[in-house]
């Protein structure tokens, strides 16, 4: 479809298409009630700034977008995102092209983000994270036509794109090293249990577990803060069945449930062994520092970003599986203790 255009608003308004430009950019020179009429027709026919200019020289806006659908207390703490965006910017800056990032309270906001980005032509792409079950984003996506990568799982990401990594191997991993150690009593303290990666993860869990005849086992879903990792742990830790070990969803929350730990007269790994996914610095600088299902975060961005500058150039971009997580032992987890 042709994009609307200020001529369109001035025909459909009766005045010239200078009059429409000083009513869009609120300068003098129309009257209120004329103004009024312009920024109805604008909004009835989906008119965007800088959509005609772009669409006349066919130029591109040299930037690709990222809605991030967290409080944005919690980018400023939370690692992933930070080495993930470091990882993307990285490679977009080597090709000159620039990052939206804008977070948004619910994932709908996330599509109105991309729906007015994607008119008002200020991005080429976009990259999408935090993928659901039966995501209405991707369709969406798909109908907008805005070319797109999906960082998640590619059972649900529809026709697009997706860069991914098999997180059952890594949870897997996880759980066998634990058992190995004589663990018999193991926890998860997982994230939000909307997104996929969360459920393949407790499927991946559940699995391990069963498989290695444990019986003891529980899942706790938090929002992935260092609040709600605390809560799980002080609830986990007080119960009669304690676990003896606990596998946490990030590294912020698996630090929360060291001081928690701590603060309940707990030894870790004597009393408690603790594992984080994700291995930024926080996980090394602790004491213990902390065991963790490591993995290049910045290369898995700029993975993201490569292939979604080749979907921009026109070229064919296929799906990516990154390597694994892999288990790294640290001093936060031990044989349990005896009895």
């Amino acid at each position: 479809m042709k994009r609307p255009t200020i001529a369109d608003i001035a025909r459909q308004a009766g005045v010239s298409k200078v009059a429409v430009s000083y009513a869009l950019n609120g300068r003098p020179g129309v009257s209120d009630a004329k103004r009024a009429l312009i920024k109805a027709i604008a909004e009835e026919i989906g008119w965007r700034p800088n959509s005609a200019a772009r669409a006349l020289n066919g130029a591109r806006a040299n930037s690709v977008g990222l809605t991030v659908c967290r409080p944005a207390r919690i980018l400023g703490v939370e690692p992933f995102y930070m080495e993930l965006i470091s990882g993307i910017e990285g490679e977009l800056s080597a090709r000159s092209y620039a990052l939206m990032l804008q977070v948004v309270a619910d994932p709908g906001q996330e599509m109105e983000v991309y729906r007015r980005w994607w008119g008002e032509r200020r991005v080429d792409g976009a990259i999408l994270v935090d993928l659901r079950f039966s995501d209405p984003r991707i369709t969406e996506l798909e109908d907008l036509g805005l070319p797109a990568v999906v960082v998640g799982h590619p059972s649900e990401a529809g026709s697009l794109v997706p860069v991914w990594s098999d997180d059952t191997a890594a949870v897997r991993e996880a759980v066998e090293y634990l058992v190995a150690l004589g663990h018999r009593r193991i926890a998860r303290v997982a994230g939000l249990p909307e997104l996929v990666h969360t459920v393949l993860r407790d499927q991946a869990f559940i699995a391990a577990c069963e498989d290695l005849g444990l019986t003891a086992y529980t899942i706790t879903h938090t929002d992935y803060t260092g609040e709600e990792g605390a809560r799980a742990t002080r609830r986990l830790v007080s119960s009669p069945s304690r676990p003896t070990a606990i596998v946490y969803d990030n590294d912020i929350m698996a630090v929360a449930g060291l001081s928690v730990a701590q603060e309940m007269r707990l030894d870790v790994p004597g009393d408690l062994s603790v594992v984080a996914w994700d291995d930024s610095p926080l996980s090394q600088v602790v004491r213990p520092a902390l065991t963790a299902l490591t993995r290049d975060i910045p290369s898995y961005g700029a993975q993201a970003a490569r292939t979604l500058l080749a979907l921009i150039a026109g070229e064919e971009a296929e799906a990516f599986e990154d390597e694994a997580a892999r288990l790294v032992p640290r001093g936060s987890t031990a044989p349990p203790p005896a009895g």
